[in-house]
């Protein structure tokens, strides 16, 4: 224990690139898809005073020897300081010691668009054009950086709640900053809705034929991003059955049919896009696994660089 080591936010920052962390979330669904991965479906509780949740994402991965839990904080009404916090603590999975505490602020923001990555890489057609986003703050720069890894979009173009955070948003991107949802999404060939809404701010009718859309905010059993006439109407892939009949609004309220998981996609056990007129939708909730092997990228890629 007095040897426990701390990675900060900084420290993760210098050495987590999206070009490794994509191949590693892409293994992450893969393994939990597998039944490699031991992990309950997140246990949150509301904090009530302040419109929060807190949670706690444990996971066991035997295969590449990795222990670990997140605790995460999730208040969206925050405005001076991040909506979601978290640390990691890495125990030896061999005797149970705790071995590393690992800021989990920029991992967050980091492994969600990288999942969204590799769901859009197994579910949309060949060469996006046209990025909408739906959300201005940490996570549409993020799942902006995450798909340009992949793609190279011509266009890209952004709406949100606060038209400043838009307009800002728009001019780092060298985007358009859109006055409405519809202007933003028609046409789209890859939709991302990373808002904090508990009501639905995408509609079927603006949704092209084709399209895919990353469905990332909306993570409470009451909350909807998604319109569920447009629910229902998808190829509907998630990263957990279970979470997502637990904790997805979109999925529940609507009554969706969930087509497969995408770690089932990237094994082969689904074909995942059957046609180039379908639009396709993955619902993230976020897999404990995927913070735990974020993690241990990040110990390994900071001792590879301290050893070299």
């Amino acid at each position: 224990m007095e040897h426990m080591k701390f990675i900060s936010a900084s420290q993760v920052k210098n050495v987590l690139t999206f070009e490794s962390l994509i191949p590693q979330m892409e293994k992450a669904l893969a393994k939990f898809s597998d039944k490699k991965v031991v992990q309950p479906v997140r246990s949150v509780i509301p904090v009530k005073e302040s419109g929060g949740f807190f949670g706690l994402m444990p996971s066991l991965c035997s295969e590449d020897n990795v222990l670990a839990t997140k605790l995460v904080s999730f208040y969206p009404n925050n405005k001076d300081v991040p909506t979601h916090n978290a640390v990691i603590a890495m125990f030896n999975a061999s005797n149970g010691v705790p071995e590393v505490i690992v800021d989990g602020e920029v991992i967050t923001a980091m492994r969600t668009a990288a999942v969204s990555a590799v769901a859009t890489k197994f579910l949309c057609n060949k060469n996006p054009k046209v990025l909408a986003l739906l959300g201005s703050g940490v996570q549409a720069r993020s799942h902006y950086q995450a798909l340009s890894t992949l793609y190279t979009f011509e266009e890209i173009r952004v709406w949100g709640r606060t038209k400043a955070n838009v307009d800002s948003l728009a001019s780092e991107l060298n985007g358009t900053a859109c006055h409405t949802a519809e202007d933003a999404v028609k046409g789209a060939d890859v939709i991302v809705t990373v808002t904090s809404s508990t009501v639905p701010i995408l509609k079927k009718e603006w949704v092209k034929p084709g399209a895919h859309i990353n469905a990332v905010g909306a993570c409470r059993p009451d909350w909807q991003e998604i319109d569920p006439e447009l629910m229902r109407s998808v190829s509907l892939f998630v990263d957990s059955r279970d979470a997502a009949l637990t904790e997805s609004g979109d999925v529940i309220l609507s009554k969706a049919d969930i087509e497969a998981e995408v770690g089932e996609v990237i094994l082969g056990k689904n074909g995942g896009r059957k046609t180039a007129t379908e639009v396709t939708l993955f619902k993230s909730l976020g897999l404990a696994i995927e913070d735990a092997l974020s993690a241990k990228l990040v110990c390994d890629l900071l001792s590879s660089s301290n050893s070299s």
